[in-house]
């Protein structure tokens, strides 16, 4: 069942690759502006006999499903096209950056599940004002907005405070780990209030379930009862999240780097989309789309070895 499932996301994979291909291409195509007068700058008219030369180079001057089809071809054999704001080959624009923003990654995703976990177990087994002031402070979060936490966190963190730095990725672990907390917490914020809401769902519905009543009646200690019957069945919907969260920070990164200054593939993404690179954006959105999923794709299979109530079958 698990090779049929993943051989149906594999197509289905192939399909969005190629339809959101085609979707960024033609937007970029049919897109206002001349990126080759990006390489000429200045305040002049631009020599024509220059532009033609620059459009023959990046292949500019092709049709639009010439040029969709050589740019995909060149992927299929590991060429990704060269970028025509920073005149170097894509995929060593994105070997360069791709370190800061994984590490940004995880260190968000770490952020997330562990506190995020926490306070919806918490919420849940404590109830009371425990249970209100998680809901209280987690709908507040969900409700913020990443730029909007990102300007909070540098006018609090750093100016007021000057615990950590506002600007750039760091250098090493330690520096990385200074550098990039706030931008990590920002990418984290909401997050961390919908994986709680979803743990404290989960924990409650475990709680009040048949099994559970039975082993209490039992006389099994309460710790026990948590561990190996109430965390062990909710585990399924609370990695589902977690894996859903970790999947969604890919697209936050690009704000998020933005605003930092981390010199990382979602800042690349956004500079790169306001020169009209095409090369770099069609292959950043591609990278984008592949991740996402393959990360869902894990998820469901987890998911499925967690909780047998799941079906890949229903999942694909």
């Amino acid at each position: 069942m698990i090779w049929r499932f993943l051989a149906r996301r594999t197509a289905m994979l192939l399909v969005t690759v190629l339809v959101a291909g085609l979707a960024v291409h033609g937007a970029l195509f049919i897109a206002p502006g001349d990126p080759a007068t990006l390489l000429i700058g200045g305040g002049k008219p631009p020599n024509p006999q220059l532009l033609a030369e620059i459009h023959r180079q990046y292949h500019l001057d092709e049709p639009f499903l010439q040029s969709y089809a050589r740019w995909l071809g060149g992927l299929l054999h590991g060429d990704a096209g060269e970028s025509l704001a920073y005149r170097d080959s894509v995929t060593h624009l994105l070997g360069q950056r791709a370190g800061n923003t994984l590490f940004l990654i995880a260190y968000a995703a770490v952020l997330i599940i562990v506190p995020g976990v926490a306070l919806g177990t918490l919420a849940a087994l404590r109830g009371g004002a425990g249970d209100t002031a998680v809901t209280i402070v987690t709908t507040a979060l969900m409700a913020v907005p990443t730029f909007v936490m990102s300007v909070l966190l540098i006018w609090w963190l750093s100016v007021q405070w000057a615990w950590f730095p506002a600007y750039g990725a760091g250098a090493g672990l330690t520096g990385r780990l200074e550098h990039l907390t706030l931008p990590a917490l920002a990418l984290a914020a909401a997050w961390i209030a919908y994986v709680a809401q979803v743990t404290r769902s989960a924990v409650r519905g475990e709680l009040a379930s048949e099994h559970v009543q039975t082993a209490r009646s039992r006389g099994i200690p309460e710790r026990v009862v948590v561990r190996k019957h109430v965390l062990r069945n909710a585990s399924g919907p609370i990695f589902s999240v977690s894996g859903v969260a970790v999947a969604g920070l890919i697209a936050g990164c690009a704000v998020v780097e933005q605003a930092f200054g981390v010199n990382g593939v979602g800042a690349l993404l956004v500079q790169s989309a306001a020169k009209q690179d095409m090369a770099v954006v069609q292959t950043l959105a591609l990278v984008t789309v592949v991740v996402f999923v393959a990360v869902n794709t894990l998820v469901d299979v987890v998911s499925a070895a967690l909780d047998h109530r799941v079906s890949l079958e229903g999942a694909a």
